[in-house]
């Protein structure tokens, strides 16, 4: 096919990643579902509770006989006993009559609410004074009045929060089907890269981006599988990536995106049959040299060789594609997962049609928060690991000035 350098507004690339469906689906125990993604939607098969429930201490009673009560002139209500429990309360309580109950316990037959134990006092056997009067089902959480049997509770596409386990069991929910998490082949491109642990030539770095995009993708909700550090040689690179192809359903290529002689990851991705080229390179910044590709039916994302550049990048696109492969809807894979305003402190300026994302970092100062521009190139990954968020500028705008409240993505 035919090669070509198209470069794209963030907006389009976004689009561009949509076109990428779920890599499918399966049921798993709720128990092990805690952060994937729900690939139904999910309706109360059962009243949440299944009982009139108390939701406090006291005494179960029949607000009626409340009435008027006060501090000045209680009520006297005679003892039945204590609700069990755990267990189901067959004695109905009549007219003039309270229960002990704690909360959790079964309102007993013919108690419509529940003083709570502060306002009634036990002052002789088998008779208790109420100081204050209760409202019907005051004090009860009513049969179906958490969640109604046949109710929607969770839509597909929701990532399953800890706390959204609980509700599922709560309504006997025990195994649900969830999407697949993708599996996300890692390649590093470079001569130039070594490993971590060997003390680098002149001319050499050492390997950064493996590690930290393998975090990110995990963090994202993939599987990842870590192909490693690739020559820059056309038939290693090939190679490489048709094993990754085989095993994983998305691909991220770091370095071998820019324009350049020794560049060969447009020529190894088009060697596929079918292949295609969705884009090379947004309008952002850092990080503009990036590459969108589909080989042998996935996508390959080719990202920057800069430490900065290509750990933004993934950020902004990386992390929602697989998002998105994992099954989340578009409007939550691309929105960032904790977001904040703070102040600038210093002016910023930007280069009009390009969407630039600043570094920054955050200090809380009488009651607000400000950000302050970290400078620094792309290759520089400390001033990654110094920033706290990033600061977006729109592709319109010339830049921003000190003082502006501004929207900050946390990372």
């Amino acid at each position: 096919m035919k090669r070509f350098f198209r470069v794209v507004t963030t907006a389009e690339a976004r689009h561009l990643l949509q076109r990428f469906p779920p890599v499918g689906c399966e049921r798993i125990p709720v128990a092990r579902a805690h952060r994937r993604v729900l690939a139904e939607d999910i309706t109360a098969p059962a009243d949440l509770p299944h009982f009139h429930r108390a939701n406090m201490d006291g005494y179960a009673v029949r607000a009626a006989d409340t009435f008027g009560a006060s501090a000045s002139l209680p009520a006297y209500l005679r003892l039945r006993g204590t609700v069990p429990m755990g267990r189901e309360v067959k004695t109905r309580l009549e007219r003039g009559e309270a229960m002990r109950i704690a909360t959790g316990g079964m309102l007993p037959p013919g108690a419509d609410a529940v003083v709570m134990v502060e306002h009634a006092e036990e002052v002789e056997k088998g008779t208790v004074e109420v100081h204050r009067s209760v409202s019907p089902w005051e004090n009860v959480l009513r049969i179906g009045e958490d969640v109604a049997a046949g109710a929607p509770i969770f839509p597909r596409g929701r990532r399953l929060r800890a706390r959204d386990l609980g509700a599922l069991t709560g309504v006997g929910i025990t195994r649900i089907a969830v999407y697949r998490q993708p599996r996300a082949a890692l390649i590093s491109t470079g001569d130039e890269i070594v490993p971590p642990e060997r003390r680098p030539r002149p001319g050499q770095v050492r390997n950064v981006n493996q590690y930290s995009l393998r975090a990110m993708a995990q963090e994202a909700g993939a599987k990842v599988e870590d192909h490693g550090v690739v020559r820059d040689r056309l038939q290693d690179l090939r190679q490489a990536l048709a094993k990754a192809l085989a095993r994983a359903d998305v691909v991220f290529l770091s370095g071998g995106s820019s324009v350049g002689t020794k560049d060969i990851a447009l020529e190894a991705i088009t060697s596929f049959p079918r292949s295609e080229i969705l884009l090379h390179g947004i309008s952002v910044a850092p990080g503009k040299p990036t590459i969108l590709a589909v080989a042998r039916g996935k996508p390959v994302l080719g990202l920057p060789g800069h430490p900065v550049s290509a750990l933004v990048l993934f950020e902004l696109f990386g992390a929602p594609l697989l998002r998105l492969l994992e099954g989340e809807p578009a409007s939550q894979a691309f929105r960032f997962q904790r977001i904040g305003r703070a102040v600038l402190t210093e002016n910023v300026s930007s280069q009009p049609g390009r969407e630039d994302y600043v570094r920054v970092s955050l200090a809380e100062r009488d009651g607000r928060w400000l950000a302050t521009p970290i400078p620094g190139k792309s290759g520089a990954v400390f001033t990654l690991v110094k920033a706290d968020a990033l600061v977006r500028i729109e592709a319109e705008a010339e830049g921003l000035e000190a003082g502006t409240e501004v929207e900050v993505l946390l990372l």
